[in-house]
């Protein structure tokens, strides 16, 4: 790790952390989860939200993916999306979905202020955002595609819209 000037797990909790954090709405895949952890840990996300069904750690399949991200990536837990969202504006986040839906953006059109604080949603593999948790939100985004398949993999929509924020917005720092 020293070879590629990585932060030890120590220096990661204490260093800065973008103002962006990230909620998974009732994810299925214990998979994506893991995933979405070790791109939390890649960017300095401030926290991970896992809502509803979405697995929690201590767990061997989001552990297999994560490796050992848990352990670094401030993460919490919270029964209700809805509720959680409610909360996240009412402490001056912006809300922005990841998601196929009418009046949504394509990810170069969002320009993210470093001045304001993001909450990005992620939805369910199958049913996508919940619908009362869409009406909270300020943005929607959706990441076009050209193919044969309805969607992306949500692991891999994080990785891509993670992305589109920091570089945008934080790096380089």
């Amino acid at each position: 790790m020293s070879d590629l000037n990585r932060l030890t797990c120590e220096e990661f909790k204490k260093a800065n952390k973008i103002p962006l954090v990230i909620v998974l709405d009732n994810l299925r895949s214990q998979s994506n989860t893991g995933s979405v952890f070790r791109t939390a840990d890649a960017f300095r996300v401030e926290t991970l939200y896992l809502c509803g069904i979405t697995a929690k750690p201590p767990n061997r399949e989001i552990q297999k993916t994560a490796l050992g991200a848990t352990e670094s990536v401030e993460w919490k837990y919270h029964e209700s999306t809805v509720e959680l969202v409610r909360s996240l504006k009412s402490d001056g986040y912006f809300i922005l979905a990841a998601e196929q839906a009418e009046g949504s953006i394509h990810p170069e059109s969002f320009v993210p202020d470093r001045e304001k604080k993001y909450a990005l949603i992620f939805g369910n593999e199958v049913m996508g955002v919940d619908e009362e948790v869409m009406k909270l939100c300020d943005i929607c985004i959706e990441i076009p595609q050209y193919g044969t398949k309805h969607s992306l993999n949500v692991s891999v929509s994080a990785g891509i819209l993670i992305w589109e924020i920091f570089k945008k917005a934080y790096y380089p720092e």
